[in-house]
């Protein structure tokens, strides 16, 4: 198996990548011909600034994918899903099942509230990107999904370029934990038990970083209609994304709730979130606790025939090294309740050799499993101050 080149995949993998003026969730392919970004996207915005503000250009890219074809049809998760007689935890269940599969995903953000005096509206965010979800772990009362982009950009000459291959984000789910790990700002991270009233019927949703590093941890319930199903989180804390930190550095925490919808051929994520500022000990800013709230929603939509071959093979043999990882994470954990990191692993570039590792590994140039990778996995978490 031949991966794409390790540099142009690396690129990918921390750009997220670059944005699409063509691409939309509307037109079910891409547009015929290069368009300028801003235009593009601003005109395909749902909702944006009134009229007549004069909003700024989009931001996030100006690439194009390949036409793709939309999944018209339910999915077999979507009528698992609706299957009668079930029990509310395995229905539950069935509605994370739900969301693997083959994907064209747009992300849009739009920040509709700047609370600062004679604040102007700030760019609206826009991304795209082809993703296959992987059923990584289907356990009783825990599912791991793991998000793979294998994507295929037009280039100026009309030509495709080579696939490349994103190792993305990963969520797990887990039924009435005991506990979760959750975000308090600035580069740290807590162990916290779950109330039983608390826990009591809920699914928390953890989610992990590109490189399996913490991101944030949710509790919330799902709930169950005849056309979608659908769960929402409490109030939760995480850290700046990457298409934020990239741009501004005036705040320091996302807080706000988030809402998966599933449905007959795909899936929502919503965000709702107030841009949060702290102060030197972690606590909302006396004089000025919020910069903006804005809105997010990356759409899922099922797509057939597009090709994930190398996301397929590199999932395949990279899963081991990837879980030695995680285990490496639950263990930092189980010996400190609280963490705190160096910095933004992705900003500081700390995921470098685990990514290495795993393209090694993904590539046939080195043999998994080994007392190597225990050795890096443990040298790549001391670099991020994950280990005593």
């Amino acid at each position: 198996m031949k991966l794409a080149p390790l540099p142009l995949r690396r690129i990918f993998a921390w750009a997220l990548l670059v944005a699409s003026a063509g691409a939309s969730a509307a037109d079910g392919h891409a547009a015929s011909a290069p368009v300028p970004a801003a235009s593009a996207a601003s005109a395909r915005l749902l909702f944006s600034w009134p009229a007549d503000v004069d909003a700024p250009a989009t931001h996030g890219g100006s690439t194009r994918g390949v036409p793709v074809t939309p999944v018209r049809a339910p999915t077999a998760g979507w009528r698992a899903l609706q299957a009668p007689g079930l029990s509310a935890q395995e229905r539950d269940r069935r509605a994370i099942l739900a969301m693997a599969g083959t994907f064209r995903v747009t992300f849009d953000f739009l920040e509709i509230d700047p609370f600062a005096a004679g604040a102007g509206p700030a760019a609206p965010y826009r991304s795209w990107a082809t993703e296959k979800v992987y059923v990584d772990r289907d356990e009783p009362g825990f599912v791991s999904l793991a998000h793979i982009l294998e994507m295929r950009v037009l280039e100026d000459d009309g030509t495709v370029s080579d696939p490349m291959l994103v190792k993305h984000w990963r969520q797990d789910w887990a039924y009435e934990p005991a506990e979760i790990v959750e975000y308090l700002g600035r580069d740290r991270w807590r162990r916290r038990p779950l109330r039983d009233a608390e826990r009591r019927g809920a699914w928390t949703q953890t989610v992990s970083q590109v490189d399996e590093s913490p991101r944030y941890a949710s509790v919330g319930r799902w709930q169950h209609n005849a056309n979608f199903s659908t769960w929402l989180s409490g109030e939760t804390w995480r850290p700046l994304p990457r298409r934020e930190w990239t741009v501004r550095d005036d705040y320091q925490v996302l807080a706000g709730t988030n809402r998966h919808t599933v449905g007959a051929t795909g899936w929502l994520q919503e965000e709702n979130n107030l841009k949060a500022v702290l102060d030197a000990d972690r606590r909302l800013d006396a004089t000025q606790p919020y910069r903006a709230r804005e809105y997010g929603v990356a759409r899922y939509e099922a797509i057939a025939g597009v090709d994930f071959t190398e996301a397929d093979a590199y999932h395949e043999h990279t899963r081991a090294f990837w879980d030695r990882v995680r285990e490496a994470w639950r263990a930092a954990f189980a010996r400190r309740p609280e963490l705190t990191l160096r910095g933004p692993v992705d900003k500081l570039g700390l995921y470098k050799p685990l990514f290495e590792r795993a393209e090694a590994i993904a590539e046939g140039r080195a043999t998994g499993g080994t007392a190597t990778d225990a050795a890096l996995v443990d040298e790549a978490l001391a670099a991020m101050g994950a280990t005593p």
